[in-house]
C-alpha cells in the first residue's frame, strides 16, 4: 500500500493540518490519564480531563466557530480498514504516536456502497493536529508503518467532534438507503464484509479487500 503524507497535497481533498494550538498538555494527559490496548481499539467520545483544559475551549470557539464540542480518544491497535464512517461536521485528530489514516471520499458512495481501491492512505507524525473534513470517510487510525513495517505498536488519538456525535442511535423510520446506514448519533457507517462490524448488524458496503497497512 502507498502511503503518502499528511502534507502532501494529495490530502487537501480530505482534510488540512490546522496550526497555532498548543497541544501538548492535552497531550501530556492523554498519555498519562487513558490505557493503550494492545490487542484492540477503544474509543471514548468524552473525557472530562481532556475537556478541562484551556485549549478544549479553543477548540470550540476557533476550530468549530463556537460550536459546541466533545473531546474523546481512540487509542489501540490495528492495521486494517475494517470500516469507513462520516459525520455531519468535521472531526479533529490529534495523535501522541505516529499513525496512519485510512481515508476515501464521500462522493464516491453509491447506494451506500464504496469499492475498497478508492481508499487511501496519509501518514501523520506525532503532534500533528488534523482536521478531516465531513465529506471524507474515515474509520480507527492505524499503527504507523513505514516500508511494510510497523514503527509503533499502537497509538493514541485525540478525537474532537460535534457534542454528542457516537453517543446512543436515535431512534428513526427509515426514509432513504442513508438512513440504514446510522449506527450511532451524527455517525454513518459502511463495513467490510470481514469486519466486527459486519457481524454486529453494520451494512456490509466495502467491497474489494479489508485493506491493512503492513501488506
Amino acid at each position: 500500500m502507498k502511503i503518502k503524507s499528511v502534507f502532501s497535497h494529495s490530502f487537501s481533498a480530505y482534510g488540512t493540518v490546522l496550526t497555532g494550538y498548543d497541544v501538548q498538555p492535552m497531550l501530556e494527559k492523554l498519555k498519562a490519564t487513558t490505557p493503550r490496548p494492545e490487542d484492540k481499539v477503544i474509543y471514548e467520545p468524552t473525557d472530562g480531563g481532556l475537556e478541562s483544559l484551556p485549549v478544549a475551549a479553543q477548540f470550540s470557539t476557533n476550530a468549530y466557530g463556537g460550536m459546541p464540542v466533545q473531546i474523546g480518544y481512540c487509542n489501540g491497535s490495528n492495521t486494517k480498514l475494517n470500516c469507513l464512517e462520516y459525520h455531519r461536521g468535521s472531526e479533529i485528530n490529534i495523535p501522541a504516536d505516529d499513525i496512519i489514516l485510512l481515508l476515501a471520499p464521500l462522493q464516491h458512495v453509491k447506494n451506500g456502497r464504496i469499492d475498497s481501491s478508492l481508499v487511501e492512505a496519509f501518514y501523520v507524525p506525532a503532534g500533528t493536529v488534523v482536521q478531516i473534513y465531513e465529506t471524507t470517510l474515515h474509520y480507527a487510525p492505524c499503527n504507523a508503518v513505514k516500508n511494510g513495517v510497523q514503527t509503533c505498536s499502537g497509538f493514541r488519538v485525540i478525537i474532537i467532534l460535534p457534542r454528542d456525535t457516537n453517543t446512543a442511535r436515535p431512534e428513526l423510520t427509515a426514509v432513504n438507503k442513508e438512513d440504514t446506514l446510522l449506527w450511532a448519533k451524527n455517525k454513518w457507517l459502511i463495513a467490510h464484509p470481514d469486519s466486527a462490524e459486519a457481524k454486529q448488524g453494520a451494512f456490509a458496503g466495502i467491497t474489494g479487500p479489508n485493506l491493512d497497512v503492513t501488506r
